[in-house]
């Protein structure tokens, strides 16, 4: 591998060892806080099972994080990670359990700017949401099982002694859990911003098992996540196990049962196919935040218990750095990308064209848009997806979904299915169906992604996307992770 391509990398282990540092608190701090266990311990089992986390179970939330904005350079995804990582690195010096979600999703909306790339409103708007309900959602689940917990231990009637062992183990136990929920879930701010760029490339391990690329980027992530943890998290771990509000031991464990929870529901692709096959709401996959998630349980606790030992002063403090961590990350990410660009004249985005060329004019046609309204743009070529969006709205009023479709269909990203290149794709996870109708294709060239899609979905119904419905949810994202992989592999410069 390039050193270059090495160099980029450390950007990403540096968010992954400042999210170790700071978010190992989200599910240690309240055990460690309460001393009921020892920091080695924690960080042993919290080191193995973020890593198992983030590798078995890692992909989707980074899915969504892609829909914000796709960096499509590596040394603009090294940028990004390194905004997000120094920003994370800052807080945590204050002690400070903030976001790493809200760092990269700040980063990412300043490369966008940067770049000139247009920010998904929906993800982000998914995103936002999932921050406010995060926390209440922690709250909810942590508040009734805390009252159980103790209604269940009052009846019981343990001895102290077995009570504090039962507890000690409990207390590891969730937090195993929550440390495999948090590699799940907030890999995606690690690497996320680096899989469009991946230089990892898939191979089988005796045959039997295929390790990915994506699945080797998380790894390493998540070692660095460990490193994180061991060397620098003591600090904010005694800042949300007793700086918050004091908590029993009892409550430590249900407020780490209740921020695992709260991470896995949002992680779990799993879960998201049982709900879509049984015709039920899923819930979004998205990288959460898990120091709104613990806070959340510890203020739904302390609101129970009437309010009274709630340090309010300590809880402004973190929803300050909760609001102002995206925007510093920002305005690091776009100052540092000019930086990058300009002084050290590195490509921090690839530039992506948009054309309403005749095919797409006439596909316009087809879809019932304002085609005549647009002639005037008829085979201008404009640099980046803000130019063309400013040209469309200079030309006629499109509503939000007609404007989705003609960035769509303008957006120029040649293809060509070249034997050479049809001997390297990944058969098995195509499909033999889908592979014989991709081998049909040999020799074609493609300017736009829409025409492979078309032509793919032509050869064999396999290839086409289902009406969008919850149950054919999962169905669809496949079909899309499959077109986006053919894009990537068979991409041709302009």
């Amino acid at each position: 591998m390039d050193v270059v391509v090495l160099l980029f990398l450390t950007s990403g282990l540096f968010l992954g060892w400042s999210l170790g540092a700071n978010d190992a608190a989200n599910v240690f701090g309240t055990a460690v806080g309460t001393r009921m266990v020892q920091f080695t311990t924690a960080a042993v089992v919290c080191s193995i099972f973020v890593v198992l986390g983030a590798v078995l179970s890692g992909s989707g939330a980074a899915h969504t994080l892609g829909k914000l904005g796709s960096v499509n350079a590596l040394a603009g995804s090294f940028m990004a990670a390194f905004s997000a990582a120094l920003t994370v690195y800052w807080m945590t010096r204050l002690g400070l359990p903030v976001s790493t979600s809200q760092a990269i999703v700040g980063a990412i909306i300043g490369w966008n700017l940067f770049s000139g790339s247009i920010t998904d409103t929906n993800a982000l708007f998914k995103i936002l949401g999932t921050w406010v309900a995060c926390p209440l959602l922690a709250g909810l689940i942590a508040a009734p099982l805390y009252k159980l917990t103790r209604i269940f231990l009052k009846r019981a009637k343990f001895h102290l002694l077995r009570l504090d062992a039962y507890t000690r183990a409990a207390l590891i136990f969730a937090g195993a859990f929550g440390s495999y929920s948090l590699g799940a879930n907030n890999i995606a701010n690690v690497m996320g911003v680096f899989v469009p760029v991946s230089p990892f490339t898939d191979f089988n391990i005796a045959g039997m098992l295929t390790f990915t690329g994506i699945q080797q980027l998380f790894l390493i992530g998540a070692v660095a996540i460990g490193v994180g943890v061991f060397t620098y998290s003591k600090k904010v771990m005694l800042t949300v196990g007793d700086g918050l509000m004091p908590l029993s031991p009892v409550a430590a464990w249900v407020v780490v049962i209740a921020h695992s929870i709260v991470l896995f529901l949002f992680a779990s692709e799993g879960l998201e196919h049982l709900l879509a096959s049984g015709g039920l709401p899923t819930i979004p996959l998205v990288p959460v935040s898990s120091s709104q998630a613990v806070v959340g349980a510890v203020i739904g606790i302390g609101l129970l218990k009437g309010g009274k030992n709630i340090q309010w002063k300590i809880l402004g403090s973190i929803g300050a750095g909760w609001v102002t961590t995206p925007i510093i990350s920002a305005v690091v990410c776009f100052v540092a990308l000019f930086f990058l660009q300009n002084v050290f004249n590195q490509q921090v985005y690839r530039e992506v064209h948009y054309s309403l060329m005749p095919a797409a004019m006439d596909k316009a046609v087809k879809l019932g848009l304002p085609a005549e309204d647009l002639k005037d743009l008829e085979s201008q070529t404009f640099k980046s997806a803000s130019k063309f969006r400013a040209a469309v709205r200079k030309q006629t009023f499109l509503s939000k979904p007609q404007e989705s479709k003609v960035l769509y269909y303008a957006e120029i990203s040649r293809t060509s299915i070249t034997p050479e290149v049809l001997g390297t794709i990944d058969r098995d996870w195509l499909g033999e169906e889908r592979s014989k109708a991709l081998d049909s294709l040999s020799g074609r060239t493609f300017t736009y992604k829409w025409q492979l899609s078309e032509s793919l979905s032509a050869k064999s119904d396999l290839w086409k996307s289902l009406k969008e419905t919850t149950a054919n949810k999962t169905y669809n994202k496949q079909i899309k992770s499959k077109l986006d992989y053919l894009h990537r592999t068979f991409a041709i410069d302009d």
